[in-house]
């Protein structure tokens, strides 16, 4: 069950909700323990640093965004060249920031989890 902060962050978006704890339940199945730190605009997912960001970010223009979505943040040491990266910017020296758009749990594949391992090593370090 999502903790009070969790569900105000998704007040009125289950869809988004249920996408968001299927991400989470992979990511720590795939990755090992990670702590969820809600913000306003952001969950930050954490295990020494941030490793991955949810949000509501609008990483594409509007028409090109589904009705149900949420951008997962990932930082890597490098950018990634793939059509499901919405947005990828080089934050820092040799500190990527990707931003995908996810829409459902189909998504959640093994591609997007290598990514997400990736970038809590590299968090991790």
């Amino acid at each position: 069950m999502p903790d009070l902060d969790t569900l105000l962050f998704f007040d009125g978006k289950g869809e988004e909700l249920a996408l968001y704890g299927a991400l989470c339940e992979r990511l720590e199945r795939r990755c090992g323990p990670m702590t969820a730190v809600v913000h306003r605009t952001q969950i930050s997912l954490k295990n020494r640093l941030v490793f991955a960001c949810v949000s509501f970010l609008r990483a594409r223009r509007k028409a090109l965004l589904p009705e149900h979505y949420l951008v997962l943040t990932l930082g890597l040491p490098y950018s990634l060249s793939s059509p499901r990266i919405a947005v990828c910017v080089e934050a820092r020296p040799s500190r990527w920031t990707h931003h995908i758009v996810l829409a459902s749990e189909d998504e959640l594949d093994d591609e997007l989890l290598s990514w997400a391992e990736e970038a809590y090593v590299f968090a991790a370090r």
